[in-house]
Order: structure tokens, then sequence, then C-alpha cells
């Protein structure tokens, strides 16, 4: 009887971390899309980087880098979150993009204080 009882105390203590873990993980702001979009082959060049995260976050403590296929950074405008939709981060483009394949690599703070960073690629026609 009193085996019964631990194991089924070690038991709800295991799910209730299993539940705890999760709850964790899942408030992190990820990378829902993006425009462009990862691995897409556009055949015009956009004027600025959308990225929407799954979560609001924090303009002054997020950022994108662009590098371009020699892995040189191209020149953007600051990242910023679109009023009204504070999960949108937009980085303006200086000038059209050329031909050739582009990374993203981007990093964010949302709104509980999670960081979260990541990066994809796409390429220009």
């Amino acid at each position: 009887m009193h085996k019964k009882l631990i194991s089924r105390m070690i038991i709800a203590l295991a799910a209730a971390g299993l539940m705890t873990f999760s709850s964790l993980a899942a408030a992190h702001a990820h990378l829902q899309s993006s425009i462009p979009a990862a691995k897409a082959q556009v055949t015009t060049s956009t004027d600025a980087l959308t990225l929407n995260f799954s979560e609001d976050i924090e303009a002054a403590f997020s950022g994108v880098t662009l590098l371009d296929s020699e892995q040189k950074p191209v020149v953007t405008a600051k990242a910023r979150v679109e009023s009204g939709q504070k999960n949108r981060l937009i980085v303006g483009l200086s000038q059209p993009l050329q031909a050739g394949s582009y990374q993203v690599n981007w990093h964010v703070l949302s709104v509980d204080g999670h960081k979260t960073a990541g990066s994809y690629r796409f390429s220009v026609k």
C-alpha cells in the first residue's frame, strides 16, 4: 500500500515537471513565417525583410543581420516592430538586392524576457 502511494507521487511529480518544461519551451518567440520565406527563390527584390514570431517581441533588444553569398553584411535599416503587431519585426533594405543567395540571422527578446535566435536563407534570381 505504501509503495503504491510513493509510485503515484513519483508519477504525479514527473507529470508536473513535464508540464512545466513544456510551458517554458512554449514561452519563447519562434519564427513562424518570413518575407521572403525561408528557402524561397524570389524573382524581384523586396524593399524590406518581414519576420513574424509566435509572440510579441522587444524591438530595442532584437535585430537582424543580412549576409550576402560571400557572407558580407548587407546594409539595412534598424529592425523595428510594426505598430499594432508587436510580433512582427521589419527590416528595411536601403537598396534592391542583387541576384544571389542571402542568409538572414535574427535574434529577438520576447516581451516575457526569453531570448531566441536563428537563421534562414533565401535567394534572388
